[in-house]
């Protein structure tokens, strides 16, 4: 077995505990944003918050590396519907302001959703990949 085979047999586990972990992640700015008083959160909090976001952001570019250019047309047609879906999370985002933006904490999540949101869809195609590598 050659090093770029064991290599992709990594992949998948690691596409799968990088999902794990951004979904782990989004719940801080989440939950951040719909508290009505973020000050009364113990201090372990925000240290927990910005130590799994480093740690995803560690994994999708560990995966990004080990994908590296990997990707072929149909995963990048497929990321292309993805996107094209997922961009109507502005419109609910539009939505979800105009129905709950007086309960919605905007400055406490709005910006860890948004980089978050943005890494995801920039890793995408190598995700994907990942997850569909044969390894």
């Amino acid at each position: 077995m050659t090093s770029s085979n064991r290599m992709l047999r990594l992949a998948r586990p690691l596409a799968i505990v990088t999902a794990i972990a951004f979904a782990i992640s989004m719940a801080f700015p989440i939950t951040a944003a719909l508290a009505r008083d973020t000050a009364s959160f113990p201090r372990v909090w925000g240290v927990l918050d910005v130590t799994v976001a480093f740690v995803m952001a560690i994994l999708v570019l560990a995966l990004m590396v080990l994908i590296g250019d990997r990707t072929t047309k149909r995963v990048m047609e497929q990321t292309y519907r993805a996107y094209r879906l997922l961009t109507h999370a502005i419109l609910v985002g539009i939505v979800a302001f105009f129905l709950f933006g007086d309960r919605i904490t905007w400055s406490a999540g709005l910006l860890g959703v948004a980089w978050r949101t943005w890494l995801l869809l920039y890793a995408l195609p190598s995700w994907y990949s990942a997850l569909s590598a044969d390894g």
